[in-house]
C-alpha cells in the first residue's frame, strides 16, 4: 500500500507515465535457470500493487523490457496476456539485443527513455542495480524505484 500511495499522491499533482521491467519485477528471474518466459512464475503482490495503480487517474503504465532473442518478444507479450493483461498491448515496449547485438540492457533502456518526448513525469521500476545507475546519472528527469517498492 505504501507504494500504490506513493504514486497517489505524485498523480495528484502531475501526468505520469511508469515503466515497468518485466523480469524480477512482476515475473520471476532465475539467472541459473534457460530462459523460458511461458513459464515465469507471476510476482502477483507487485502485478496486483500496478493493477491498482494503472486504476489511477493521471497515470499509464509501460512496459519497459529486454530480451535476448526476436522471438522472446512475442513470448513476453503471450505472458503479459495471460498474467497481465491491464498493460495495454501499445504500451508493451519489449527490445530484442538480438537486433540491437552492441548495446547493452542499461544502454537500451538509456536510449528509449531518453527518446521519450512527454511533458508528463517519467518512472522506472527496475531491479538491475546497474541499469537504475545508468539512468540516475544520465536521465535526470527519470524517477527510480527499484522493485522492492512495490512489497508492503
Amino acid at each position: 500500500m505504501h507504494f500504490y500511495n506513493l504514486i497517489k499522491n505524485l498523480a495528484e499533482n502531475q501526468k505520469l507515465q511508469i515503466y515497468v521491467n518485466m523480469d524480477g519485477v512482476i515475473a520471476s528471474y532465475d539467472i541459473g535457470k534457460p530462459y523460458d518466459f511461458a513459464n515465469k512464475r507471476p510476482l502477483k503482490t507487485n502485478i496486483n500493487t500496478l493493477k491498482k495503480i494503472n486504476e489511477l487517474k493521471n497515470t499509464e503504465l509501460f512496459i519497459l523490457s529486454i530480451c535476448k532473442k526476436d522471438n522472446q518478444i512475442k513470448e513476453k507479450n503471450d505472458w503479459l496476456d495471460v498474467n497481465a493483461p491491464f498493460f495495454k498491448k501499445e504500451n508493451r515496449n519489449i527490445i530484442s539485443k538480438e537486433s540491437h547485438p552492441n548495446l547493452a540492457s542499461k544502454d537500451l533502456k538509456l536510449n528509449y527513455l531518453k527518446s521519450l518526448n512527454t511533458d508528463k513525469q517519467i518512472i522506472l521500476i527496475d531491479d538491475d542495480n546497474e541499469i537504475i545507475k545508468t539512468i540516475k546519472d544520465n536521465a535526470k528527469n527519470v524517477i527510480l524505484y527499484q522493485d522492492s517498492e512495490l512489497v508492503d
